[in-house]
């Protein structure tokens, strides 16, 4: 059953899955709807990952249309690696990763192997997940997922909603490239914040217009939860009118609300919304462990985006957006420089990929996916903060002068990325790899100020 509330419609059914366990060798992504027609939908593969359709860039799509940001691990260079069983366990975990990241259960060597049903703990408020196109399947999978990994469930702090007030939809169209997207977003955000409310909120399309819809419409939606968190793991190249979709990630619903974006992956570059001041830029690393499945140490994952921005600089006065004394968290490393990315990250490598359960890229046949890309880091990094309970925002209404917009999760990263002490406590400095960028100590182009290290600060 659906009720519409005027700018979007709820879904208040669970959708079930028939979980089918065929597979057809060399089976094909499903294609873009009639607003992307004439796009050839191909997955691209190399010898350990499969790109799909979604996850394409396409530079003509700049300011246009947005892509996914996740890449499939393979063994064979054709086949996604995945399982009709939880048993990938040469996979990320929820208890592997949060061991990792320090979030939940510590454990000898964070192996995913002997973690079990371990997992972070924590969560307040509403954590939403804004995608493109709708999944059937997406209370299935959640239900499904936390079952399978000892995971707290609750029917009712699930909600689905369409973002359709605008008029593009009345159902956003199925899209099997998006769905498993939405699959791993709801998945990890839950994982780090197994106590948050899920709020899936899904734009008519990947039009940059259908998503900032969607984005103030999450908005509403975290707002009457009291605050929380906003995910987005799609993105594309930077573009000259940015600028105005900045003011849905500050200007609209910003008390005690905080954005996060991927930074892409493409290697060192910058994209956008990644480039927006007031988002948290979430760039990409690679889990790196010892014969035995060990955990040894993070570096920079090849894949992970990047860069500078053209087009978010230094500016004086506040027209618009772009850096300023509303957003001079860099200031200290860039002086009056343009925005730089990525500002902290989350395993996005999909050799160390973690686990999906997902039914819409095979159009419901459901398979637990080795999946990789900075789509994982920035809902993951969402939940992280989101249980670290600081509720930040990117406006302050306590003061009498308020209020004032700066994006308060980054001041915290970047104040603590000067205080020696708690840096090394509370991120781990990724020196190692590269993404087409040198990697050293410090803030770099691949893993920002580095990767979370426990919920101190955060």
């Amino acid at each position: 059953m659906e009720r519409g509330f005027g700018h979007f419609t709820l879904v208040l059914a669970a959708v079930a899955c028939v979980c089918l366990a065929t597979l057809a060798a060399g089976q094909k992504v499903a294609g873009y709807d009639s607003l992307q027609e004439n796009r050839q939908a191909v997955a691209l593969s190399t010898s350990n990952m499969i790109i799909p359709a979604s996850s394409v860039a396409r530079p003509e799509d700049a300011g246009k249309f947005a892509h996914t940001n996740y890449v499939l691990r393979t063994l064979d260079g054709v086949n996604p690696h995945m399982s009709v069983s939880p048993d990938l366990t040469e996979t990320e975990t929820p208890a592997s990763l949060g061991c990792i990241y320090k979030v939940g259960p510590n454990y000898t060597g964070c192996n995913p192997a002997t973690g079990a049903k371990k997992h972070p703990s924590g969560g307040w408020g509403a954590i939403a997940i804004v995608d493109a196109y709708h999944n059937p399947y997406a209370a299935y999978e959640l239900k499904t997922f936390s079952a399978a990994y000892g995971l707290p469930f609750t029917a009712s702090k699930f909600t689905q909603v369409y973002a359709n007030g605008n008029g593009h939809c009345t159902v956003p169209p199925v899209d099997p490239g998006w769905g498993l997207e939405i699959s791993l977003d709801i998945e990890w955000a839950h994982v780090m914040a197994p106590a948050a409310r899920i709020i899936l909120v899904e734009a008519c399309s990947s039009s940059m217009d259908d998503l900032a819809y969607a984005e103030y419409v999450a908005g509403q939606w975290v707002a009457k939860y009291g605050g929380g968190d906003i995910s987005n793991s799609w993105g594309g190249g930077e573009f000259s009118g940015e600028l105005a979709y900045d003011n849905y990630f500050f200007r609209y619903y910003f008390q005690n609300i905080s954005y996060f974006a991927s930074a892409g992956d493409s290697g060192c570059s910058a994209a956008y919304p990644s480039s927006s001041p007031w988002v948290v830029s979430a760039g990409g690393t690679t889990v790196n462990r010892d014969s035995s499945g060990n955990f040894v140490n993070e570096s920079c994952w090849a894949g992970s985006g990047g860069g500078t921005s053209t087009y978010e600089v230094w500016e004086d006065d506040f027209n618009n957006s772009g850096m300023g004394g509303w957003a001079s968290y860099q200031y200290p490393i860039f002086g009056q420089g343009a925005r730089h990315t990525p500002d902290i990250s989350f395993n996005a490598d999909p050799a160390s990929g973690a686990v999906v359960f997902d039914c819409a890229y095979f159009n419901g046949s459901c398979y637990y996916f080795a999946v990789g890309g900075t789509s994982l880091s920035a809902p993951a990094l969402a939940g992280i903060v989101n249980s670290a309970a600081n509720k930040m925002g990117t406006a302050n209404l306590s003061s009498q002068y308020a209020p004032w917009y700066t994006n308060q999760e980054n001041n915290l990263i970047y104040a603590e990325y000067l205080a020696i002490k708690e840096y090394a406590k509370n991120y781990y400095d990724v020196t190692t790899g590269s993404n087409g960028c040198t990697v050293g100590a410090g803030w770099d182009y691949c893993t920002g100020v580095g990767s979370p290290r426990g919920k101190l600060g955060k």
